[in-house]
């Protein structure tokens, strides 16, 4: 491992607080990034980093050094950058926060072709419908839907997406078909689940928000689940559009209230801010970008 990829290790310590997740972030044994910090405090003669059973934290010299290597770690990435996509090839690995649906609908599926262009790139997912700390986690790209709450991130628009309500024909036989978002309040329902708390149902109505709260029979925070649930008839669903497109496609699902969605939500390519984006993660982005392009799902308009 030379100088500036040591440099690199001691950045995702001091940002996560934990030899653990560093070694994770950088596809790394935790002993080897150990060893590598040791060997800087040893070359410069000062610790970095105090270790207490309470966790890490960075003296008033490893403050110092931190905002001095991350200064030149991102002069060096500009320096790559400049010299352009030809010349330099991206690689190392890649932390990416995804949902595990989304990703196995609209990511995987491209993997091949993706790997095929940029082979020394290796992707390492963090799967989960929560969203996570970016710099305590090691997340270099993160997949959002929806609108972000956090303004400290660097966010790129990639695709929208449009909620769509649905059920089994065989559940509106039995339970009616809903001709308003109120009708659903005493319908059973699959309810997704966020953070321990139920989300609520999202609607539109003359230009103005309109919230409505069904009867939850099931409740999940997969999205893979909240579908299959839908698909056997338990219950209504209400999720963005890509989730059951293939099922409304082909007649398995059967979608109601369409004049009552709300606008087309954004999915975003986030990453922490305060630094320069990696080059492997600006082509990754910019391949899922322009994949989600040719989904018409994905590809709603700004």
């Amino acid at each position: 491992m030379d100088r500036l990829d040591a440099m690199q290790l001691f950045v995702r310590v001091a940002d996560s607080g934990s030899f653990s997740k560093a070694a994770i972030a950088s596809g790394v044994s935790q002993s080897t990034v150990s060893k590598q910090i040791a060997a800087i405090e040893s070359r410069l003669g000062v610790q970095l980093l105090r270790r207490t059973t309470r966790g890490l934290s960075v003296t008033e010299a490893g403050q110092q050094y931190y905002e001095s290597i991350l200064q030149l770690i991102e002069a060096v990435d500009a320096a790559e950058a400049r010299v352009g996509h030809a010349q330099v090839a991206p690689k190392g690995v890649l932390r990416v926060a995804i949902s595990a649906a989304f990703g196995r609908f609209f990511v995987l599926p491209h993997l091949p072709e993706f790997f095929a262009l940029y082979p020394d790139v290796t992707i390492d997912f963090d799967i989960s419908e929560r969203h996570a700390n970016l710099v305590e986690d090691g997340i270099d790209v993160a997949i959002r839907i929806g609108a972000l709450s956090d303004s400290s991130l660097v966010a790129r628009r990639i695709g929208g997406v449009r909620y769509a309500t649905v059920g089994t024909p065989a559940y509106f036989e039995r339970h009616g078909v809903p001709r308003h978002p109120r009708d659903i309040e005493n319908m059973p329902c699959i309810v997704f689940m966020f953070q321990g708390a139920s989300r609520a149902w999202r609607f539109f109505e003359n230009h103005a928000p309109l919230v409505v709260d069904g009867k939850p029979v099931v409740r999940s925070n997969d999205a893979e689940h909240i579908r299959g649930s839908v698909l056997a008839g338990l219950g209504m669903g209400h999720s963005p559009a890509w989730l059951y497109a293939r099922d409304i496609a082909d007649g398995s699902l059967q979608q109601v209230l369409a004049d009552y969605s709300p606008p087309a939500f954004p999915i975003s390519a986030v990453s922490p801010a305060g630094r320069r984006q990696t080059r492997k993660a600006q082509v990754f982005i910019d391949f899922l970008a322009e994949k989600f392009r040719q989904v018409p799902e994905l590809s709603l308009p700004e």
